[in-house]
């Protein structure tokens, strides 16, 4: 039943590309820019047409991260991109594909199949009832797209129009992006781990990366899109309003998955409401090491 549910999972991306590149070859604009908009939206709703087939939202769970690497390499192809750094387009294609497979295979190794949803998804059932469907376009696969694709905003100046040579910032833009990635995969490590440990129910997780933060994985996640953005204003000091997306992806982890996440197990766990006044949810605090061993 696995396999099975992921051969569809793949059989509807597939569609979902082919449909993305037809929109993308009769769209009436001359910008790629706007093609690749709406190749993705147009995506997004093939995929969402699966979901309501299958009455499962899961099937769009990998899509956003998958969608930038197609995109990525679309631009980078055209012909106006060889006017780019060549050292910068190569360091964000492998950047933004490393972070496209690590992401998705922490999804695939914890989607059991058909049998599953994300939690989230299963509330909105609850809460909204026969409007879920209308939610789960809205919501659960067309925001995320927009969101992703206002991220890859800082690709365009990045790949495609910048023309500044490679330079510090770009180094700097290289070691925020990657270890944000590397962060990001160690604390989904840990948190697998912890799970296939069979801990206690109420158990919390507060050892490597997670004794420091809430949620290692989002801070690793935000990361990578600030990363992003250095690049683009490496490429094109003016880029600075492809910070939108970088911005949007914060401000929505912040205060609305972040707060999901911490009322969730305030409910399921005793001791996380503790946890949530000692442990700051994404930046850790400096310690005045000195200060303790004085006291």
């Amino acid at each position: 039943m696995r396999s099975q549910a992921f051969s569809l999972i793949a059989l509807a991306y597939a569609v979902a590309f082919v449909a993305a590149a037809l929109t993308v070859a009769i769209v009436p604009s001359e910008s790629a820019l706007w093609r690749a908009f709406w190749a993705d939206i147009v995506a997004t709703c093939v995929v969402f047409g699966f979901s309501k087939q299958y009455d499962n939202s899961s099937f769009y769970d990998a899509y956003w991260s998958v969608a930038p690497v197609p995109i990525a390499i679309y631009w980078w192809l055209l012909p106006e991109a060889q006017g780019a750094d060549g050292l910068r387009q190569l360091l964000v294609l492998a950047l933004v594909t490393a972070w496209a497979a690590r992401l998705t295979h922490n999804w695939a190794r914890g989607w059991t199949g058909l049998d599953h949803e994300d939690w989230r998804y299963v509330d909105q059932r609850e809460n909204v009832g026969n409007l879920y469907w209308a939610v789960s376009f809205a919501g659960l696969h067309m925001m995320p797209t927009l969101m992703v694709f206002a991220g890859c905003l800082a690709l365009w100046p990045a790949l495609v129009t910048g023309t500044q040579p490679f330079g510090a910032v770009d180094v700097a833009a290289t070691v925020l992006t990657g270890g944000a990635i590397l962060l990001e995969g160690t604390a989904d490590n840990q948190l697998r781990r912890f799970r296939l440990s069979n801990p206690p129910p109420t158990a919390i997780l507060d050892t490597g990366v997670w004794a420091f933060v809430r949620h290692p994985n989002y801070l690793g996640e935000i990361g990578f899109w600030w990363g992003l953005y250095l690049f683009a204003l490496a490429a094109d000091p003016q880029a600075w309003w492809t910070g939108v997306g970088a911005l949007a992806i914060t401000l929505l982890f912040r205060f609305v998955s972040l707060k999901l996440i911490d009322d969730r197990m305030v409910a399921r766990r005793p001791d996380y409401k503790a946890r949530m006044e000692t442990v700051p949810a994404l930046l850790p605090r400096l310690r005045s090491y000195g200060a303790e061993e004085k006291g």
